[in-house]
């Protein structure tokens, strides 16, 4: 028989070993919780593993923008485009782009930054606690990201997002192309201007869940790798949790399974207005010459990270379902979009080709909050593409949620039942 099967009903269960599954069991830990973590595979080894690490409050601002229906359209009739969407009749897809272009609008996007900035600046400090307390080791560095623009107009254009930028708190530095060339020797000359974020930084992905799982096991927390949950339900003084090696048992369940969190809910019954969104990214070996600090390249959706140990080109954003493979188009898009801008687009070697599905919400905000259906089951789900950069916020406010402690920021624009 299973020893997790014959667990106590108090424990808490988190589905899921990505970088929020981790950050809610650690934070939970923390609070004198006591916590299992079941992962279908290894910790860390699906969305979170090939991102660019990167941590963001000047990602405040919405997906959701005006004017990106318009744009959205014209990049569907090119497959490697930035944002893409290939045809399909699924209308859970349709009724999910339905609803975000709903939000196109000038008085929605400010609106909703706001909710937004507040989770990415809270998540940035508290990760910091957390490097320092449990000595994180995944190269972490608070040395900002700089958008780059070649385009004169791209480059106005978004100039006028830095009033509302600065209204959030999000520190942000204009630098002409002249300022920007010389303070980055690898862009190519003629850029026409930047905008630099001093309160970003970054890590290495792979190494912060590794970091976390460590830090939750020197806790106390236990981790099953290779058990996969497939249903849940009732029973009394608790849940219980179908896997294949058998049942586990559980007063209270958090559901952080990233992009497979709908699948799981709908065994349920409940239906999350999640789309997998499928990010792309290749890892080099260490160029001659790389970025300061990481880069966007604006007019190409091309994120550049560099580490002691590696350099990453990543992004793009592809809704096509759970479709596994990868597309070399898009992936030839990262490199070609990095020439345009670097002296040294990639590394010598070409280490690794990777894919991910971010789970993406419509209103382009996690839910972190309790299913009233379902009494102890909790969510902390549909982060997009910031998991990384919402991770640390994310554990403390739903063990504060969980606890019964004064939230750490307003929960309100995290619950569910938004989507009602």
């Amino acid at each position: 028989m299973s020893t997790v099967g014959q667990t106590s009903r108090s424990e808490v269960v988190v589905v899921g070993g990505g970088v929020i599954g981790l950050a809610a069991a650690l934070a939970l830990r923390e609070a004198g919780r006591e916590v299992l973590l079941l992962e279908r595979d290894t910790v860390g080894s699906a969305t979170s593993l090939g991102n660019c690490g990167t941590l963001t409050p000047s990602h405040a601002l919405p997906l959701a923008a005006p004017g990106m229906v318009g744009r959205a359209l014209k990049w569907m009739l090119a497959p490697d485009a930035p944002f893409y969407v290939k045809p399909t009749l699924d209308p859970s897809l349709w009724r999910w782009l339905w609803r975000f272009a709903g939000r196109c609008r000038a008085e929605v996007y400010r609106a909703a930054a706001r909710p937004k900035a507040e989770l990415l600046l809270a998540s940035q400090a508290l990760l910091a606690e957390w490097v320092a307390r449990h000595g994180l080791d995944c190269q972490y560095r608070l040395n900002g990201l700089t958008y780059v623009y070649r385009n004169e107009a791209a480059f106005a254009a978004a100039l006028t997002d830095v009033p509302l930028l600065a209204s959030l708190g999000v520190a942000v530095t204009r630098l002409d192309g002249r300022q920007l060339e010389a303070d980055e020797p690898v862009l190519r000359a003629g850029v026409a201007g930047g905008l630099h974020f001093p309160g970003d930084g970054h890590l290495r992905p792979d190494r912060y869940t590794a970091s976390l799982a460590r830090a939750f096991r020197g806790l106390g927390g236990r981790i099953e790798e290779g058990r996969p949950v497939q249903g849940m339900a009732r029973e009394s003084g608790g849940l219980a949790l179908q896997t294949p090696q058998g049942p586990v048992r559980a007063r209270e369940v958090v559901l952080a399974a990233g992009p497979w969190s709908p699948q799981l809910a709908r065994t349920l019954g409940l239906r999350l207005p999640i789309q997998p969104g499928k990010g792309y990214s290749i890892t080099y070996s260490v160029p001659e010459r790389v970025p300061r600090c990481p880069l966007v390249l604006k007019e190409r959706a091309v994120c550049v990270t560099a580490w002691s140990d590696g350099f990453r080109l990543g992004s793009t954003m592809e809704f096509a379902g759970y479709d596994a493979s990868l597309n070399r188009r898009r992936l030839d898009a990262l490199e070609r979009g990095a020439r345009e801008y670097l002296t040294h687009p990639v590394g010598p070697v070409r280490q690794k080709t990777w894919f991910g599905w971010r789970p993406m919400t419509w209103d382009d905000l996690p839910v972190i909050d309790r299913v009233p259906a379902w009494p102890g089951l909790w969510l902390a789900v549909g982060h997009g593409m910031m998991g990384v950069s919402m991770s640390a916020v994310t554990g403390r406010l739903l063990a504060d949620l969980m606890t019964g402690r004064e939230p750490v920021i307003d929960p309100s624009p995290c619950r569910l039942d938004r989507f009602s």
